[in-house]
């Protein structure tokens, strides 16, 4: 049984809905108000401003506020070259703001400070003239102590990794940060880093690493690899123009924990190797999206001589490429190629620092590390590689928003060893000219921090030595092919 809502009743509701058109129509009128009050006043601060930038100011001096643990040299030696560069300037107000500007740049760079307010203020000093100025800057420094858990999925394995760092360590911007994590294939590892600018313009770091790691590599090597080492590395630009890296690097490798099956190679690789050696890395990257970029490009060039003592004597040489063009709104083309060469001298190469190829995050269709030289089941690694890729990625065309996208792909490459008794060239035209092929299809779905694929593909030519694979695959990873 119902009941018939009383005219009373309706009246009180008709009265309430009313009640709250007219708040929701006062705040409109408030907001609307105070935002044109602030669009005001920031358009007369500027006018005046602009008036006023030849005005005669002189800065008397700089200081900051708030930076109990950061040193005061250290503070010194960023604002200093600033001041000295804008003595040429003009003492006027445009000045002024143009040095502050700069300095507060390097300050937010240095990544110590959490939040950073300018002020521009009459001297204290009596005195001074009233054309003079402090700069002040009020900041309030970030947490100097981190520690993290988590579980990571990439390469296509998983691991749980702990990561501890200590910020501004010595108050000059330093930074400790040490990583221990456990997984699946590399079974342990340990990385501790310590990091300094090297220069007032914070465009050059300093870093020496301690590092170490334990790889199980059975799945296509019958063995395990142990790493210890030190590297001591030089960086210096930013990623969109271009970052340099000169490292000199010490390690220790261990092939290991053969398993009964292994190959005479693998166990003639066994044993402890000692690599010393100095390297240049250069990278330019100016992709919109590390993990599924619809623009931009990507270049790594990177070369390694080994053979300041140690057991490794070689030069080795990579480059790797990538663009991505859109091509009408939801749908890109990335292409990609990768290439490196391994050329021992006066010794024959190691299976540590040979090249392995195949596998879902290189030549898709192809198990892992299958690619190039055998020995009975076991991937030896080459000396020569290369590998190309193109792919049609497409937005979902009901839910283009969503991180999943469909793809086509085409990848074509080769891995092989050098003989250095015959000529180099006839190397280079065998690798570059039998190449193994496959196509497929497949889903990407971009789960932050890395890019996972879902991919059904078919190996089109193959090399006797290939472990091709018919079907579906799946990797996770940050680059792909």
């Amino acid at each position: 049984m119902q009941l018939a809502s009383t005219p009373h009743e309706n009246r009180d509701k008709d009265f309430d809905e009313f009640d709250a058109k007219i708040l929701k129509w006062r705040e409109q009128r408030t907001a609307e108000k105070l935002r044109g009050e602030y669009e005001s006043a920031v358009l007369h601060l500027s006018e005046v401003i602009q008036e006023n930038l030849s005005a005669p100011f002189r800065i008397s001096s700089v200081k900051v506020e708030g930076a109990t643990t950061t040193r005061r040299s250290f503070l010194g030696s960023l604002i200093n070259p600033v001041l000295s560069s804008s003595s040429d300037l003009p003492s006027n107000l445009d000045s002024v703001l143009h040095t502050s500007r700069k300095i507060s740049h390097l300050l937010q760079k240095t990544d110590v400070f959490h939040s950073i307010e300018t002020l521009i203020e009459h001297p204290r000093d009596a005195s001074l003239s009233t054309s003079d100025v402090d700069i002040v800057f009020k900041v309030r420094e970030k947490g100097r102590f981190f520690l993290s858990t988590s579980t990571e999925l990439g390469n296509n394995e998983g691991n749980a990794a702990a990561t501890g760092r200590i910020r501004n360590v010595f108050g000059g911007a330093e930074v400790f940060e040490a990583n221990v994590s456990f997984g699946t294939k590399t079974r342990r590892s340990f990385r501790a880093a310590f990091t300094a600018p090297l220069t007032s313009s914070l465009g050059t770091y300093g870093e020496v690493t301690a590092f170490g790691l334990e790889r199980d590599n059975s799945s296509f090597a019958s063995c395990t690899e142990g790493l210890r080492g030190v590297k001591a590395t030089i960086r210096n630009g930013i990623l969109p123009c271009g970052v340099n890296e000169i490292a000199y690097e010490a390690v220790l490798r261990h092939i290991g924990s053969l398993t009964p099956s292994a190959s005479i190679g693998i166990r003639e690789a066994a044993g402890q190797t000692l690599k010393s050696a100095l390297s240049h890395s250069f990278i330019i990257d100016s992709r919109n999206d590390r993990l599924m970029p619809t623009k931009g490009h990507y270049i790594k060039v990177f070369n390694e001589f080994a053979g300041l003592g140690g057991d490794a004597s070689f030069y080795k040489s990579e480059l790797e490429g990538q663009i991505s063009r859109p091509v009408i709104d939801g749908i890109s083309l990335a292409l990609a190629a990768r290439t490196g060469i391994l050329y021992g001298i006066n010794k024959p190469t190691l299976f540590s620092d040979r090249f392995q190829l195949g596998g879902p995050l290189s030549v898709r269709a192809f198990r892992a590390n299958s690619m190039g030289p055998k020995d009975g089941s076991d991937s030896l690694g080459g000396d020569l590689h290369w590998s190309v890729g193109a792919s049609i990625i497409s937005n979902l065309p009901v839910k283009p928003h969503w991180p999943l996208k469909t793809h086509v792909w085409l990848n074509a490459g080769r891995l092989d060893a050098i003989d250095q008794s015959r000529p180099l060239l006839d190397s280079f035209r065998s690798t570059f000219t039998n190449p193994s092929v496959s196509v497929g299809v497949g889903m990407i779905y971009r789960f932050e921090p890395v890019r996972v694929e879902v991919n059904f593909g078919v190996p089109l030519i193959t090399s006797k030595s290939d472990g091709s694979r018919r079907g579906l695959q799946v990797g996770m990873g940050l680059e792909f092919l």
